[in-house]
C-alpha cells in the first residue's frame, strides 16, 4: 500500500466529497472554442481567441507562453474569476459561462482553488494552519476534523507546523499551507499562477513535490509558469501565442 492510499483509508480529507468514494468522472475543466476581449477607450484587445483545451484531473498541466500570450486571462477563467465573451468554459461539468455571479462564486467556492503568486496572500493571518485548512474544506461543504487536517500537514511536511500562524511560517511552508488548503475537500480544479515566484530553490523544490503528489489524490492542477522545475514535473502542457491555443 502507497502511503498516500493509507493516508486515503484512514478518513482523508481530500476524499470525503466524493460519492461512495469513487473518484469524480470527467475532466476538472475544458473550454470549447472561447474567446475573450479587454476593451480600452481607444481599442479592443484580444487576449483568447477560439480556445479549446482540456484539464484533465489528478494531473499537473502546465501553461507557457511569451508575456501577453493570455495566460493569465486563461488562469482567470478557469478560477470562475471572469466569464468568456464567447464559447464555453466547463468546471466539473458545469459551464461557467451560463451562471450568474452568485452561481459563479459557489462554483468557485466549491470546486476551484486559486494560488496566488505571494504566499502569504493564500492564507488568512489571524488562523494558525489547522485552522486553515478545516476552514477551507467548511467553504466546500466538507467536514475535515483536526486529526485530519493534521494527517495533510504531516504529508506536507508540515506536522511540526500545524499549530502556526502564516506570520509565523517561510515562504516555502505558506505556499505548501495554501496547496493543503486548495485540495482540502477534493475540489476538481487548482489554479495557480507562477506558483515558484517568489520561493527560493528549495522552498519551491518542496512546493512542487507536494503537487506532483497531490495531484494523484484526483485533483487536476493547472499552474502558468515559466520555471523549469515547475515544467519537469508536468504531465502535459498547454502553449498560448497571442491569445491562441498552439502545438506544443
Amino acid at each position: 500500500m502507497s502511503a498516500s492510499e493509507g493516508f486515503r483509508s484512514a478518513g482523508d480529507p481530500l476524499g470525503d466529497t466524493a460519492s461512495a468514494g469513487a473518484p469524480a468522472a470527467g475532466p476538472a475543466a475544458a473550454c470549447r472554442g472561447v474567446g475573450k476581449t479587454y476593451r480600452t477607450a481607444a481599442e479592443a484587445v484580444p487576449a483568447l481567441v477560439d480556445v479549446t483545451l482540456t484539464v484533465p484531473r489528478a494531473r499537473v498541466t502546465v501553461v507557457v507562453g511569451p508575456s501577453g500570450s493570455g495566460k493569465s486571462s486563461l488562469l482567470r477563467l478557469l478560477a470562475c474569476i471572469d466569464r468568456p465573451d464567447t464559447g464555453e468554459v466547463s468546471i466539473a461539468g458545469e459551464r461557467v459561462d451560463r451562471l450568474r455571479a452568485r452561481a459563479r462564486r459557489r462554483l468557485r467556492r466549491q470546486q476551484v482553488a486559486y494560488l496566488f503568486q505571494r504566499p502569504g496572500e493564500n492564507l488568512l493571518p489571524y488562523l494558525d494552519a489547522v485552522g486553515q485548512v478545516r476552514l477551507a474544506a467548511q467553504l466546500r461543504g466538507a467536514a475535515v476534523s483536526p486529526g485530519q487536517a493534521r494527517a495533510l500537514l504531516e504529508r506536507l511536511g508540515l506536522g511540526d507546523r500545524a499549530d502556526h500562524r502564516p506570520a509565523q511560517l517561510s515562504g516555502g511552508e505558506q505556499q505548501r499551507l495554501a496547496v493543503a488548503c486548495g485540495v482540502v475537500g477534493s475540489p476538481a480544479l487548482v489554479v495557480a499562477d507562477e506558483p515558484t515566484a517568489e520561493l527560493d530553490t528549495a522552498a519551491a523544490e518542496r512546493v512542487l513535490a507536494a503537487v506532483a503528489d497531490l495531484a494523484g489524490s484526483g485533483v487536476g492542477f493547472v499552474l502558468s509558469s515559466h520555471d523549469p522545475r515547475v515544467m519537469a514535473i508536468a504531465d502535459g502542457f498547454i502553449r498560448l501565442d497571442h491569445g491562441r491555443v498552439v502545438p506544443s
